[in-house]
């Protein structure tokens, strides 16, 4: 064989990985927004294929097999509806987003860690109540000192988020890239402004 039978998609796959399909419950709506929810076009292909989802937009492009032409999913929809958890995963990342990505000293955005209200040393344990975002400037100035004798305060006090909040969060944080067909799906439910 002389290479001819390699289609363009085979000589340039990296063209095709920039095609991301929007993930939506059954419901219409995403399964996260902060993350947003995607999948690979070969995933959502793939879900198509096995019937678990419903392709709602396609991009121009296809994908090609010797029997088949499909054009790439760029939203999808879910058969079955995914229950969304109730519980929030004490993580680095929802802290950061229940923080909007911002030191809860000083406001500022950017490189963060994070930081015991109550010091560790003092009897302070790592809980949402007691862990905050914090940038590195402010998180060496206070130390393991009380927060009391640093002359600083807090933004907002560290409380436990609901699921629901830090999903309604993440919305203030789109992805870089948002193709045209996902936008009829992504705010959707949200309030409108008088």
């Amino acid at each position: 064989m002389d290479g001819d039978f390699r289609t363009e998609f085979v000589r340039s796959p990296s063209a095709l990985k920039h095609h991301p399909a929007l993930v939506l419950n059954a419901d219409y709506r995403p399964l996260s927004y902060y993350p947003l929810s995607l999948w690979p076009w070969q995933e959502a292909v793939k879900a198509a294929w096995l019937d678990r989802v419903d392709i709602v937009a396609e991009y121009e492009e296809v994908v090609r097999s010797p029997s088949t032409e499909i054009r790439i999913p760029s939203v999808v929809v879910l058969k079955d509806y995914v229950k969304p958890q109730k519980r929030v995963a004490f993580t680095r990342f929802n802290l950061f987003l229940r923080d909007e990505f911002r030191c809860q000293y000083c406001g500022a955005k950017g490189d963060l860690t994070f930081d015991h209200v109550v010091p560790r040393a003092s009897g302070g344990v790592t809980s949402w109540q007691n862990v905050v975002a914090a940038c590195s400037p402010c998180n060496l100035r206070k130390g393991s000192k009380a927060l009391h004798r640093t002359g600083m305060s807090l933004r907002k006090p560290p409380r436990q988020p609901g699921a629901e909040e830090l999903r309604n969060m993440g919305r203030k944080f789109p992805p870089n890239h948002l193709h045209e067909s996902w936008m009829d799906f992504l705010y959707w439910d949200a309030e409108l402004q008088a």
